[in-house]
């Protein structure tokens, strides 16, 4: 895998869309053989993403609310997860690079109406078009702020966790969401924040990671109800 601490260049973020673009192509074949002819709806995932994005960053002006930024990020990356899955099967991945440019591989803190905008400006796009509007994306990216690089790095961990959902049951509905209390996702936050991007074979790292949290509760439920 490259590197994500060589992320800073062109030809860099071009190897790093590769690695992105085949891993969803490779989840997407494992879901159905045939995902490009099914005429999946995307951009509708696309934008209940979006309600679920707003819901994590907080939009209720009747109460208090402090943004999880760490779930907002997860829902952009499974966003993106949709949006890939389009852009691959429209044969438009050429789009992407020139999209991201306008980018900045830093963080900084973001004005929270701005981004709420932006997110709505991405549900109404994808409603209006039925596609992935690529823009629209990035320019929620850029109003969290998330930068090229972290897309990448989450991308990774939630494209793994996927794959180790569908692994264990998540089709047919005995895969567990919860763990210990907590939703998948919270685990796979804490794994990321752990284990280095440039870990080597970094995405098994990651999976053998999840795999022993997952035994691990498994067992712990197993000896509760014994």
């Amino acid at each position: 895998m490259t590197d994500i601490h060589d992320a800073g260049n062109a030809v860099d973020r071009q190897a790093l869309l590769q690695t992105m673009a085949d891993m969803q192509a490779a989840h997407n074949e494992q879901v159905h053989g045939q995902w490009q002819a099914q005429g999946y709806a995307y951009y509708r995932a696309v934008w209940v993403e979006c309600a679920e994005l707003l819901d994590h960053y907080g939009w209720k002006w009747w109460k208090h609310q402090v943004p999880d930024l760490d779930q907002a990020r997860l829902e952009l990356v499974d966003i993106w997860h949709f949006g890939l899955s389009e852009l691959l099967r429209a044969d438009a991945m050429q789009q992407v690079l020139p999209a991201f440019e306008a980018l900045p591989e830093e963080s900084i803190a973001g004005e929270p109406e701005r981004f709420r905008l932006a997110v709505e400006a991405l549900a109404e796009a994808s409603l209006a078009t039925r596609a992935f509007p690529l823009d629209a994306f990035v320019a929620a990216l850029a109003a969290l702020p998330m930068t090229f690089t972290e897309l990448f790095e989450l991308y990774v961990g939630k494209n793994v966790l996927n794959r180790f959902r569908q692994d264990n049951g998540y089709a047919d509905g005995s895969y567990r969401k919860l763990w210990q209390g907590r939703e998948d996702n919270e685990h796979l936050m804490e794994i990321v924040a752990a284990l280095p991007a440039s870990t080597p074979a970094y995405p098994d790292a990651l999976y053998a990671a999840l795999a022993q949290r997952y035994a691990a509760d498994t067992a712990a439920a197993s000896a509760d109800t014994a």
